[in-house]
């Protein structure tokens, strides 16, 4: 309920910026400076509870995916 409360007093009544936010004084801003990080994007993948204890970190998950990679690569080479 408080937290309600002070957004609402540092609100302006217009929906505009506050006064002490006058970006006319900003120098050095770059339109786009972070647009090519935004656009490559990431790639997270959510483990479940379970498998996420077997895991230490992401190195740990990685290596086990590359060598499961692997093993699936050789078992595709023998069948065909």
């Amino acid at each position: 309920m408080k937290g309600d409360i002070m957004k609402k007093k540092n609100r302006s009544k217009n929906g505009d910026l506050r006064t002490e936010y006058d970006f006319f004084k900003m120098k050095g801003g770059v339109r786009g400076k972070y647009a090519s990080r935004y656009h490559s994007g990431t790639n997270l993948v959510h483990l479940e509870p379970d498998v996420a204890k077997v895991f230490s970190d992401d190195d740990a998950v990685n290596k086990t995916l590359r060598s499961l990679m692997k093993l699936a690569k050789v078992q595709t080479t023998h069948t065909h």
